[in-house]
């Protein structure tokens, strides 16, 4: 890819909201999480706003990933989610996780979220490589 994919351990950074990040994955990870900070306390009516822009950004993300693909070998199997998906998804649940640990929600509730956030950032660092080399292609990529 021209502009490689960021590391699992920057997609956190940025997640956490660690500086300005000037590529536009990490600048898209650091807006979805605020936006899923959003909606963790959002009022019912503001819900089908945010999730429009959540929308937007994810289609923003599986825009300019499509855009920096190389072609993936024929024999590539796709995977079931687009990056947008998985990064959403990263979002989501570091938004949940701080959001717990904030309410010092200690014990199951807070394992769980912890769980959840670093086995998707080990799938997310594995689709990276695959789609990198063209092991794997996403959704809607040729």
């Amino acid at each position: 890819m021209r502009d490689t994919l960021p590391s699992k351990n920057q997609v956190l950074e940025a997640c956490r909201g660690s500086g300005q990040p000037c590529h536009p994955l990490l600048r898209a990870a650091q807006d979805l999480t605020a936006l899923h900070e959003r909606l963790l306390s959002a009022e019912p009516a503001q819900l089908i706003e945010l999730d429009t822009i959540r929308t937007d950004l994810v289609r923003q993300i599986d825009c300019w990933v499509t855009a920096q693909l190389p072609p993936s070998h024929g024999a590539a199997r796709v995977h079931t989610e687009t990056l947008g998906a998985v990064i959403d998804r990263l979002a989501r649940f570091t938004a949940t996780a701080y959001a717990a640990l904030a309410r010092e929600s200690g014990g199951r509730e807070l394992t769980i979220a912890w769980e959840h956030l670093a086995e998707l950032a080990v799938g997310y660092e594995d689709l990276a490589s695959e789609v990198r080399t063209g092991r794997r292609r996403l959704p809607g990529a040729h």
